[in-house]
């Protein structure tokens, strides 16, 4: 793997830790937030470092935070200023499928040209935006923010940091390496894997926390292929949330907490004077990557960390009588794909590569002209995800969250809701959920030059009778 100049690389790591300076959107007098997609500059290597050229929204990297309140309609105008055409996914909202922002539900806002997105969310959360056309390139050049969707009453006094984690793959004048994108070799193999770790645009941000109050972090794997193996240090953690939806509170233990491409989690530290170090474990070797250190006065009683308030997903799942669907992925390096269907043509792997194809689902390259499945309005599904790669693979459902089901697919694995879930090299993943939101919805690898290789599929869900 590449990597910058290790003297440069902690030059630039004292010069950059201060505190990010997150912008938060905010609403023009017709209720608009605008974001504007253009080329910027970003100070990914710090003070000392030469700035990176971008492609970013509102003209940061992250793009600015959008917060709205559960239930509460968000409306957003999308403006591209690039020389391409772009769009926004809105990444884990159970959406109206019109407003999920892919080319299954709209066409491609041109260059000089808007969009409107408006929806209400009705899930509270951490969830985040990003295209969903060349997104390879654009989310990595650095198109993608927060999007917050608050509880009307948490339960708790609640310091609230987000950080969104990036690795971006850099040259050694600090630019984003643009000659890779479209590698086979790269799609073929683990993704674009960077050379260079950053926390809302900046490496190894400090943040300051009260010491009297609990905090509340809010994690975002935004990279483009990374599996972080994330590790907190210094403070005792629970987890509140995964993939926005809470789960019950559970202590973090001394092992990393996975985070897929595209993956949240919220992680709750109680109120104390306690420095934490957020690392990723890099092959074995942890590189610290942020830090929050607390002011002030601790309190003399931390108190209990409060579960979050529920979203409206339903308390159990009925599998009697399940659709079932199978969903193999093959392809890739030693992966041993002879072929794959694209539309209507069965292509040898070489006809595949000459086209830019290397992953399949369920037996086709690409975008399929029928979905995968059909499923009636409130029918359960199972889809079996058997990876047959030696590469791992985040597959992202798009309009739902999921239940992961045990080993023998008969109850659920947890009490989790995700919208995307890791699924090992040579490994096998069973996920259900009740078909209730109508429309075509992408599912596909959210290791993204996967996704443009070929992993990804649709399936659509009938109106409510």
């Amino acid at each position: 793997m590449p990597h910058l100049d290790r003297r440069r690389f902690l030059v630039a790591v004292a010069a950059a830790g201060l505190a990010p300076r997150l912008v938060h959107a905010g609403a023009g007098d017709d209720g608009f937030i605008v974001l504007e997609a253009a080329p910027a500059e970003a100070p990914l290597l710090g003070k000392t470092g030469k700035p990176t050229p971008v492609w970013a929204f509102g003209g940061t990297v992250p793009g600015p935070i959008l917060r709205v309140r559960q239930g509460a309609e968000l409306k957003v105008r999308l403006v591209n200023r690039l020389a391409e055409p772009t769009m926004i996914h809105w990444h884990g909202i159970r959406i109206a499928n019109a407003m999920d922002g892919t080319p299954l539900t709209q066409k491609p806002v041109e260059p000089g040209q808007t969009f409107d997105y408006v929806f209400t969310p009705p899930d509270a959360g951490t969830f985040w935006y990003h295209p969903h056309i060349r997104a390879a390139e654009q989310v990595e050049r650095g198109l993608y923010g927060l999007l917050i969707v608050e509880e009307a009453d948490s339960g708790a006094n609640w310091h609230d940091i987000p950080m969104v984690l990036d690795d971006w793959w850099l040259s050694d004048d600090g630019a984003v390496r643009g000659d890779t994108f479209g590698n086979l070799m790269v799609a073929a193999h683990g993704g674009r894997i960077g050379n260079w770790f950053t926390v809302d645009g900046r490496s190894r941000p400090v943040f300051q926390a009260p010491a009297d109050r609990p905090v509340r972090l809010r994690l975002a794997n935004t990279a483009n292929a990374l599996v972080m193996n994330l590790l907190i240090k210094g403070i005792p953690a629970t987890i509140l949330a995964i993939d926005g939806q809470p789960v019950a509170p559970r202590p973090l233990e001394v092992e990393p907490l996975v985070l897929a491409p595209g993956g949240r989690v919220d992680i709750a530290l109680p109120a104390g004077s306690d420095r934490l170090t957020l690392a990723v474990d890099m092959r074995g070797e942890p590189l610290e990557i942020a830090y929050v250190e607390r002011t002030g006065e601790a309190s003399a009683a931390a108190g209990d960390i409060m579960a979050l308030p529920a979203n409206p997903l339903p308390r159990d799942l009925d599998l009697t009588g399940a659709l079932l669907v199978d969903l193999p992925m093959e392809g890739g390096a030693m992966g041993g794909m002879a072929g794959a269907r694209v539309g209507t043509q069965d292509l040898t792997m070489r006809q595949l590569v000459e086209r830019g194809l290397v992953w399949s689902l369920a037996g086709y390259a690409g975008m399929p002209e029928n979905p995968v499945f059909s499923a009636a309005h409130g029918r359960t599904v199972i889809i079996v995800m058997a990876n047959r790669s030696a590469w791992p693979h985040a597959m992202h459902v798009h309009g739902y969250h999921v239940r992961l089901l045990d080993a023998a697919g008969t109850a659920p694995a947890d009490d989790a809701w995700r919208d995307t879930v890791l699924v090992a090299p040579e490994a096998e993943a069973r996920i259900a959920f009740v078909a209730d939101n109508p429309g075509k919805w992408m599912l596909h690898c959210h290791m993204l030059e996967h996704q443009e290789a070929g992993m990804m599929t649709w399936f659509e869900v009938g109106a409510a009778a």
